[in-house]
This record gives C-alpha cells, sequence and structure tokens, in this order.
C-alpha cells in the first residue's frame, strides 16, 4: 500500500521520517533526544534530518506542527459522516482525546517546556476551540441546541482542553486525556441540549 504524501512535504521519504520522528517524540519526549540520536533511531542520516529542519529545535516545531495536522486530518475524518450536533461534537471531543492519547507524560511536559511547540499546542488548541464554537453554532441554527453564546461554550471547552493537555485534570481527577474529552463532551452537549 502506497503511503500518501502529506501536503507540505516533497517525497513520501520526508512524510514517512516525519510521521516517524512525531511518533518517537510521542513516546520519549524530545528535550533530552540529540540529534545523533534522532538520526540513528530514525536510521537516517543527521544531513538527512537536515533537509527536515536548519536546526534541533525547528526540527522540534516542525514535529510539532506535522503531529497536529496529522491528528486534525484525523479528527475531521471521524465527524464528517456523523450528522446531529450533540454527536458531531461528542465525536469531535473524543477523537481529540484519542490523537492526544498517544502522547506520553514526556512528550507533553517537553512541549510545555518549550516555546516554539508550544505555540503551536496553543494555536491548535484555539483552532480546536474554534472547531467546537462552528459546531455549536450550527447546532443552534439546526434548533438542536438552545440559544446559547457559542463563543462563551467554545471558551469553556478551550480552558478544559488546555487543562486536559497540560494533565491537569488527570492530576485532579485521574481521568485520561480521552476519558476526560468524553466527560467534557457529556456535559457541553448535556448543558447546551434544546
Amino acid at each position: 500500500m502506497e503511503q500518501p504524501t502529506r501536503p507540505g512535504f516533497a517525497t513520501r521519504r520526508r512524510t514517512q521520517l516525519f510521521d516517524a520522528l512525531v511518533d518517537l517524540f510521542l513516546v520519549e519526549g524530545f528535550a533530552h533526544l540529540t540529534l545523533d540520536e534522532i538520526a540513528n533511531r530514525l536510521r537516517c542520516s543527521k544531513s538527512t534530518l537536515y533537509t527536515l529542519a536548519g536546526s534541533k529545535e525547528q526540527l522540534v516545531r516542525a514535529a510539532t506542527v506535522h503531529f497536529f495536522r496529522r491528528a486534525t486530518e484525523d479528527v475531521e475524518s471521524r465527524i464528517e459522516p456523523i450528522g446531529g450536533a450533540r454527536e458531531r461534537i461528542t465525536a469531535y471531543l473524543s477523537a481529540v482525546g484519542n490523537a492526544l492519547a498517544a502522547a506520553s507524560d514526556q512528550f507533553m511536559a517537553d512541549l510545555d517546556a518549550f516555546p516554539p511547540a508550544r505555540d503551536v499546542y496553543e494555536r491548535n488548541t484555539q483552532f480546536a476551540a474554534g472547531r467546537v464554537q462552528e459546531l455549536i453554532t450550527e447546532g443552534v441554527a439546526a434548533g438542536d441546541f438552545r440559544d446559547v453564546h457559542a463563543a462563551f461554550a467554545a471558551d469553556l471547552a478551550a480552558t478544559m482542553m488546555v487543562r486536559i493537555q497540560q494533565r491537569g485534570v488527570r492530576d485532579s481527577t485521574g481521568l485520561d486525556d480521552a476519558h476526560a474529552y468524553a466527560e467534557l463532551a457529556a456535559i457541553l452537549t448535556g448543558g447546551i441540549s434544546a
């Protein structure tokens, strides 16, 4: 089976390298890894890594962008066939939780400690909140939800999404990301249902 080339990547090999890089970072984090160790793990040369990015910092940022792009594509593909506002929001938040479930605590700690990667994560959280707002607005227009202030509901969701992703919810409740997103979806959709 031929692996697709993702937008922004010139070759299938580059896509495969970024996929492997993301998978490595999700499991182990990235702060402790040197470029030599990364090249060794990916079974490529250090010069090959330099074709992906000019430095380790740029490589980490590019891999973070790749992770969130891949996750966004997956999340959107999961909600595309679903009808009904409540079901779409539930599926969306559940898919976000599932996408983040692969991220180790070390990856999330490294992400939070590295400003360029943290900025990517924060922008993606804001994008996700905007997407929840769109889904709420669609639900209000369809009569599935009562007339709520969609931006406020989305901001509430975004605040919890940040707490989930920063492991605050796990620390205070014991819920893993997937279950926390499921609870968020249940509370959010229950609170705005018509």
